[in-house]
């Protein structure tokens, strides 16, 4: 039986009381850069947002987990986006808020988490992520995990009026 906990960790959906943690993770200027985000959110969207969560991925083609602690403090997100059922892939990311909790194997376990449910339970054929090439730790995690570099995106990604590669990186279901 596949779940979503581990020795570490577990993976739980979004709840209400997640709006002053899902605020300070998403308004951290530190993380717009891998995120993609380059406006702050409000409480009032972040609550529009979160009054939304419980829809299906197969519906909205994504899904938003929080990755907590066994003493169940929330320490970040992983994201599965681009769901397409049809090609049986999705992409996935990560954030760990407090960096003193990276490189503790939190995100490892979570990503392995992730992997076995899409794999297992929604039958999966390939997950990908999207990781720029300077991003020296994001790179080792999900190599260690199996992901396999097969692409690189030139200048890619513009952030502070600079352009930046991403690596494309799958791991295949075999």
């Amino acid at each position: 039986m596949v779940t979503l906990k581990g020795k570490q960790v577990y993976l739980r959906a979004l709840e209400q009381n997640d709006l002053n943690f899902l605020y300070e993770l998403e308004n951290n200027t530190e993380v717009w850069e891998v995120s993609g985000t380059i406006t702050p959110f409000s409480k009032d969207v972040l609550q529009l947002y979160l009054d939304n969560a419980h829809r299906d991925i197969y519906d909205v083609k994504q899904l938003r987990l929080v990755i907590c602690t066994n003493e169940h403090k929330p320490v970040g997100l992983i994201d599965v986006f681009d769901f397409d059922p049809n090609h049986r892939r999705a992409g996935i990311g990560i954030i760990i808020l407090d960096e003193s909790q990276r490189n503790k194997g939190i995100g490892a376990e979570a990503i392995t988490l992730l992997c076995d449910y899409l794999f297992d339970v929604l039958g999966l054929k390939q997950i990908y992520a999207n990781i720029l090439e300077e991003n020296a730790p994001s790179l080792h995690l999900f190599k260690k995990l199996n992901f396999v570099a097969v692409g690189v995106k030139k200048d890619w990604v513009r952030f502070k009026n600079t352009y930046k590669n991403e690596l494309l990186l799958q791991k295949i279901n075999n």
